[in-house]
């Protein structure tokens, strides 16, 4: 019970990454603010924990409109008392899009969701951390966020966004207790592709030109063991840092 009655708000958790680590966070103790897109899915999930003796509470919410940032933080305070604990796991791919072929439209979607989402998520979690001084903030970035080419250029540019992010977030709030931190995961069996329609054949194939190397996929499961330790006292010590889980890709 690593997270014992903390209070967690976990986006993207109606599936994959999100939903393991919602649902370790419940086994671990933590009461659990499960928020996603997918209405049905997030319900789901929660049903899931609370089956299994978990407390948790599902949150409808589009992370790129910032009165939905502010429900589902809102929902946590209101629900549970406070917030202890903010997860930025929800994300979207960008169609593999060189920059050539990038277009504004697409730009402003994957960025709205991957970046923007999570800044603001950060900034409505800080007022609560502050007044506490305390607080642990996870984000999830990506293989793609450490190295040039392993998706199209605008989940490229998002995904360094949230490596810069982080480590700005943690080192200058350090002092107040508040702890941001983040995880690169490279290939991990989830339905993030369900986000991509017709991709760029010359994207996909510059994106993919390293795969091979690949040792393996992750599973949801094996994030989550990482976000359970950056979010327990375990890792006190850790901070404005990118924790890789790839099996050693980004070693090559």
């Amino acid at each position: 019970m690593k997270i014992r009655d903390k209070v967690a708000v976990v986006t993207g958790a109606a599936s994959g990454m999100g939903k393991a680590i919602a649902t370790l966070y419940a086994k671990n103790g933590a009461k659990v603010i499960a928020v996603d897109l997918n209405e049905t899915g997030v319900q789901e999930a929660v049903a899931e924990i609370e089956e299994n003796g978990g407390t948790a509470t599902a949150v409808a919410a589009n992370i790129a409109k910032e009165e939905d940032v502010q429900n589902m933080i809102d929902t946590a305070v209101e629900t549970y008392g406070t917030l202890d604990i903010l997860v930025n796991n929800a994300g979207i791919m960008d169609n593999m899009m060189p920059a050539a072929e990038l277009t504004d439209d697409l730009w402003e979607k994957v960025l709205s969701i991957n970046t923007t989402g999570l800044m603001r998520a950060t900034r409505k979690a800080l007022t609560i951390f502050l007044e506490k001084e305390s607080g642990v903030i996870v984000n999830m970035t990506s293989s793609a966020g450490l190295a040039g080419s392993r998706a199209g250029a605008a989940y490229t540019a998002s995904k360094h966004a949230v490596v810069g992010y982080t480590k700005n977030v943690g080192f200058q709030y350090a002092e107040k207790g508040i702890r941001c931190n983040a995880i690169a995961p490279g290939g991990v069996n989830t339905n993030i592709g369900t986000t991509m329609a017709n991709p760029s054949e010359f994207g996909i194939e510059r994106a993919m030109s390293g795969s091979g190397n690949n040792p393996r996929n992750g599973d949801p499961e094996e994030v989550a063991k990482i976000a359970l330790f950056l979010a327990s006292a375990d890792s006190d010590f850790v901070n404005a840092e990118v924790i890789r889980a790839d099996a050693g890709w980004l070693a090559y």
